[in-house]
């Protein structure tokens, strides 16, 4: 063979495969247009509409944990994160005052979970929610503030928080079921969604009647509720 026939040789193989590349990146092109874009769009609408309703920070949902007589003119809305110090603080103040303030007032409690600096609030907040399945949601939320500074440090807290379920006389099968429910974790993500639109920034988070308070003082929450209360009481 010449020298001229396999410089052409060669040139034919490299047009060869340049076509089979050309072909190839055409077939990827039609996969991405007709298998990996439709699956792409299903997935997103599949988040978006698997999305549930959110709430202002005035209304009182079917799936909200409601502590008092919802007939009662002031409503107090809590955002918090079991793992937060400062929302166990805010609980212990508010188990205080309560009985001061149940005769004027509802309590409802959202979730909050800010795993990028409490890694286990999330997984607190799914126990709550499995113990609400079980009727015993305040039960466990008193609980799990009260031990927080036992488990906040945990690597694995499952255990512990199985601990608790059991003082509580919860069907343990139940709750590992329901902490990988669709409709448990959908809960807890649409309390976040709601609170993000109510402006939540930081937890604790308490509204009274949508007034959000700088200061969550006994003083000061007794304070705004006995103002809401002299205004919309009947």
């Amino acid at each position: 063979m010449s020298k001229r026939e396999e410089q052409k040789k060669r040139k034919e193989a490299k047009e060869q495969a340049a076509k089979g590349r050309d072909q190839t990146r055409n077939l990827m092109i039609k996969v991405a247009m007709y298998v990996v874009a439709p699956v792409l769009l299903l997935l997103t609408l599949y988040t978006l509409l698997s999305q549930g309703p959110t709430y202002s920070t005035v209304e009182i949902a079917d799936s909200d944990h409601v502590k008092g007589i919802v007939a009662t003119p002031v409503s107090i809305v809590v955002y918090a994160d079991f793992q937060c110090p400062a929302c166990a603080n805010e609980n212990d103040t508010m188990t205080r005052i309560w009985p001061n303030l149940r005769d004027k007032a509802h309590l409802v409690f959202r979730h909050f979970p800010i795993t990028a600096a409490h890694p286990n609030s999330w997984t607190a907040s799914l126990y709550a929610e499995a113990a609400g399945n079980q009727d015993r949601f305040w039960e466990m939320h008193d609980y799990l503030f009260a031990m927080q500074a036992t488990w906040s440090g945990l690597s694995n807290v499952e255990s512990e928080f199985d601990s608790y379920a059991l003082e509580l006389n919860l069907d343990l099968d139940r709750i590992h079921a329901d902490i990988k429910s669709d409709a448990v974790v959908q809960k807890i993500r649409n309390d976040q969604r709601g609170g993000n639109s109510s402006g939540v920034l930081s937890t604790p988070a308490v509204f009274v009647n949508g007034r959000l308070l700088r200061q969550t003082s006994a003083d000061r929450i007794t304070e705004v509720v006995n103002e809401e209360y002299a205004e919309n009481a009947d």
